[in-house]
């Protein structure tokens, strides 16, 4: 009679195991082969991945058939369709071969050809797919036997416990519903880098600790990301998590800004990432979601929360989360990546701390020169206008602006050299108390001219909706070593 077992007790293995399960079609064909097989010895274990009955066959011949609805022996032997057959020898694999083959078979059982049921059948069938592959499958399975592969500290939350409140009164969102960082969830995540969980990405200020992989990848779940997206969240940590940058700093400043995440390269496409109509608005899952997860991973891993280290007065909604992608494939112009010393066709996170965009409105200009003046204008407003070279900014030209300034060959060494031009401020007009206002540079710089901005603090790229004579300033943050400075870093897979 037909013995079922369905423990781990049959590991290490001998001989020939065959992994099927009846929702199979080349599984129900090859059944009585199978049995014939077995008949034989040439078999010596069935294993079915969803009844442990099947195939019914097996009772006429004896054979073991063992219980794998757990899917345990599939898992650790790395099942991608069925029926597949593997042969062990002292408890290590020495051979497979997966769905249905006359040659195939016929190589792997010499003798195989001599049953009656092997040549009634046909000559190739596909296999199916395994269930260690059905959706959300894999991520379970990793789970439950795949080692200590998670090392995060898991809470256990009561069953009339809502985990959605939950995350909320404990501290871990950011205003908005995050999603509940599950093994599985997690596991899915870290899909989308080869890099091992535990590798440490970086320092997360304030509190300094250390950041992995997978903290960041519990980040981007909560955030809502898609695995494909954690190679640029994992840049953008390492950005955000240097000197340059000064995260720190950023944090415990009374000013407005936050870092803004800007994607550039191949990646911004593959996942998807908005570079036109809204860029710097809701709808896009990729924008709303990598920024937001950079932000989670500097609160819950770093510490900074509003309200303690980080002492905004008024903040900015971006600081939930501001990413998005520079529009490359239609720009005139060379990538900002690029002009930061990446290599074309390559991708890349640049980091500002920016506060929120505001207008550059122009509708008149058709002259490169006259649009320019009209950038000068308004960037020399940044921070305020009687303050210079402490602040940098970031412009994001619009499609029907960029069009102005490309028809008449002007790039962007050009424009910025053009509206830098134009940001050439006199002293006298500046200092504290000039045009009755307190604010100002000090009086000793009243026979100056000062530039409103350092000589790498002004920077231009090429994004927004194709309508609309109107492009956006990113205000920065305190320039230079006593604030931030623009970091680029590669992403890598």
């Amino acid at each position: 009679m037909t013995e079922t077992t369905g423990s781990s007790s049959l590991l290490p293995l001998e001989g020939v195991v065959a992994i099927v399960k009846r929702d199979c079609p080349t599984c129900v064909l090859v059944a009585p082969v199978l049995c014939d097989l077995a008949q034989r010895g040439l078999i010596t274990t069935i294993a079915s991945q969803d009844d442990p009955t099947f195939p019914g066959e097996a009772a006429s011949c004896g054979i073991t058939i063992f219980d794998d609805r757990d899917l345990e022996l599939s898992y650790r032997a790395g099942l991608e369709g069925v029926p597949t057959l593997i042969r062990f020898s002292g408890g290590v694999e020495v051979d497979r071969t997966v769905g249905w083959s006359t040659s195939l078979w016929s190589t792997f059982f010499d003798d195989v050809s001599m049953l009656t049921s092997y040549n009634t059948m046909p000559k190739q069938r596909v296999a199916c797919g395994s269930r260690t592959l059905d959706f959300g499958m894999p991520e379970r399975l990793a789970v439950r036997y795949g080692g200590e592969v998670l090392r995060s500290r898991q809470i256990e939350l009561a069953t009339d416990e809502d985990e959605w409140e939950q995350m909320f009164s404990r501290g871990w969102s950011d205003g908005l519903p995050v999603v509940p960082p599950t093994p599985e969830r997690v596991m899915r995540m870290l899909a989308g880098t080869t890099r091992e969980p535990s590798d440490v990405i970086a320092i997360v200020p304030p509190d300094l600790i250390e950041c992995t992989v997978e903290k960041i990848a519990i980040s981007a779940v909560m955030a809502g990301c898609l695995p494909e997206y954690l190679p640029v969240v994992i840049a953008a940590v390492e950005a955000a998590c240097t000197s340059e940058f000064n995260a720190h700093g950023l944090l415990a400043t009374t000013y407005f800004s936050g870092p803004v995440v800007i994607v550039n390269g191949p990646k911004a496409g593959l996942i998807g990432m908005n570079s036109g109509v809204n860029v710097l608005g809701q709808g896009n899952r990729a924008n709303a979601t990598i920024g937001r997860a950079l932000q989670l991973v500097i609160r819950n891993v770093g510490g900074g929360i509003p309200g303690g280290v980080d002492r905004a007065t008024f903040g900015n909604p971006g600081k939930l989360g501001f990413a998005f992608a520079e529009n490359e494939k239609e720009s005139p112009w060379s990538s900002l990546a690029t002009e930061r010393g990446v290599d074309p066709g390559r991708s890349a996170v640049t980091l500002f701390a920016g506060e929120g965009p505001r207008a550059i409105v122009d509708q008149k200009s058709r002259t490169a020169d006259s649009l320019a003046r009209s950038f000068a204008a308004c960037l020399r407003t940044v921070a305020h206008p009687k303050l210079a070279v402490a602040f940098d900014a970031l412009v994001v030209v619009s499609p029907e602006h960029g069009r102005t300034f490309a028809n008449e060959g002007w790039d962007k060494a050009r424009l910025k050299t053009e509206v830098l031009s134009h940001l050439q401020l006199l002293g006298s007009d500046i200092v504290r108390d000039a045009g009755g206002i307190a604010e100002g540079v000090p009086l000793n710089l009243a026979d100056s001219i000062l530039p409103k901005f350092r000589p790498d603090g002004l920077w231009f790229l090429y994004a927004g909706g194709d309508a609309g004579m109107f492009s956006a300033i990113i205000g920065g943050w305190v320039a230079g070593q006593e604030g931030s400075t623009m970091v680029t870093k590669e992403i890598a897979s």
